[in-house]
């Protein structure tokens, strides 16, 4: 009788001794499933993100339907203006926010909006408006919408009688760089906000004279 109870003492000790094992595995079991369950809501929340960034990058690009030369002085192009319009199936794109980088004979130019206040920028460019039935300027929002970036060479060609170029200080959009001579080439190079870039090269004719404008 007492070998019995000893028995059943031991099968007791050991049942509870499982118990204590299975719901030490069920805690541990339910800790891992719970920092899968975050680490998977994590990784697909990024994944989210950087499809949908990767997808801006792809899709709100610009294009560039003209791009002219004027203000044309001893064999040198002043001013470039240069027309833009969004990509098909493209967004919003506010070329406020847009950077440009300008690769042209006298060296590189990192450039910002003439409302824009960046102590790193070489210089700035200005927006008008040419084609914008809802007056969204400085933003593109719709397939026929058409804004002219101005770029100011060499000496203050664009002045403060030009409302639309006005910068910050007032008086008029600030030159960089130098003029363009005859048969040269510049590569302009447009990032929006999202991180699209469009890359233009733009080539001066052989020759200018007789000229008030020309196309590039």
């Amino acid at each position: 009788m007492l070998h019995n109870e000893r028995n059943e003492r031991k099968r007791g000790q050991v049942g509870i001794g499982t118990l204590i094992v299975f719901i030490a595995m069920v805690l541990v079991a339910a800790i891992a499933a719970g920092v899968l369950i975050n680490t998977a809501g994590f990784l697909q929340t990024k994944s989210e993100e950087t499809g949908q960034q990767s997808g801006q990058q792809v899709t709100n690009r610009l294009q560039v339907s003209a791009a002219t030369g004027t203000h044309l002085q001893d064999s040198n192009v002043g001013v470039v203006n240069m027309t833009l319009k969004k990509s098909p199936g493209a967004s919003n794109i506010d070329l406020e926010n847009a950077t440009v980088q300008w690769v042209g004979p006298s060296g590189t130019y990192n450039l910002v909006n003439a409302s824009v206040d960046a102590s790193g920028a070489d210089g700035h460019f200005g927006i008008i408006p040419f084609k914008d039935a809802d007056q969204s300027h400085p933003v593109l929002n719709d397939p026929d919408d058409r804004m002219v970036m101005v770029f100011d060479l060499g000496e203050g060609d664009v002045g403060p009688d030009d409302a639309t170029y006005t910068t910050t200080t007032g008086d008029g959009l600030s030159f960089f760089g130098s003029q363009l001579p005859e048969g040269s080439s510049v590569n302009v190079k447009v990032t929006t906000k999202s991180g699209a870039t469009t890359t233009e090269q733009l080539t001066v004719p052989e020759t200018l004279s007789g000229s008030e404008a020309v196309q590039l």
